[in-house]
């Protein structure tokens, strides 16, 4: 049995693995945490983002789109948007700037193929309708959606119930975001917090984004927002992207 001592230990360890992160999207997270959760470690998250977002040009017009996860008056650049082809990253920038732009027309339909392509693009639609909601913006769904897209998503977790991986840790951080926590499993949570690798994190990033003998900072990530709302069930965002 897990005491609350190890539980805050293993909280901390996955802190600090991440204060080392430079990677741009880790730092994106670093700050939707820092905002849900207030943790302390990373208030810095916006400016180290903006001090190492000239290391990437070739990213750059979709991680400055992808800035508002900080900043709600990020400024929209044309040129930059234009950049954002990947269907799941239009999902996500839509509902990020959706109080500002509205929603395309077939926005539901587009969140509807993703859940029904399943996986990573599930997740991806079941985080972009958690911005939508934080930005309060009007969009008709079909009946029946909704449990629809939880439900894809939480079966993911229980496809095998022996592993913990990057797919299944997305599944469960994003209904954490989604205040669908109690779709998680506690057992599945228990075997994610066993199977935590000695730097603290969980994971091993994919070839070439990291090295191969540590954590990756994505999983670490996820695994970092289920604990968080194991300890803060009841934590409210302090505002929308």
């Amino acid at each position: 049995m897990l005491t609350e001592a190890e539980f805050r230990a293993t909280v901390a360890n996955a802190i600090a693995f991440l204060t080392k992160a430079r990677e741009p999207h880790a730092l994106l997270f670093m700050g939707l945490i820092h905002r849900r959760f207030g943790i302390p470690e990373f208030a810095n998250a916006l400016k180290l983002y903006d001090e190492v977002l000239p290391d990437h040009p070739q990213r750059a017009p979709v991680l400055r789109v992808f800035r508002r996860m900080f900043d709600a008056g990020n400024p929209l650049r044309l040129e930059d948007w234009e950049h954002v082809t990947i269907p799941t990253d239009r999902l996500l920038v839509s509902a990020l700037y959706c109080d500002r732009l509205g929603l395309p027309e077939s926005y539901a339909e587009a969140l509807g193929r993703a859940v029904d392509e399943g996986r990573y693009a599930a997740t991806h639609a079941l985080l972009a309708w958690v911005w939508v909601q934080e930005n309060r913006c009007p969009l008709a769904l079909p009946d029946g959606f909704l449990e629809k897209m939880y439900g894809t998503v939480a079966a993911i977790i229980d496809e095998d119930p022996t592993s913990v991986n990057d797919i299944k840790l997305e599944a469960a951080a994003f209904l954490c975001l989604a205040r669908q926590a109690s779709r998680v499993n506690l057992g599945f949570v228990r075997r994610v917090i066993a199977f935590r690798n000695e730097d603290g994190g969980w994971g091993r990033p994919v070839e070439g984004a990291g090295r191969p003998d540590e954590s990756s900072w994505h999983s670490t990530i996820l695994a970092l927002i289920i604990l968080l709302h194991l300890r803060f069930p009841q934590s409210e965002d302090a505002g929308g992207p």
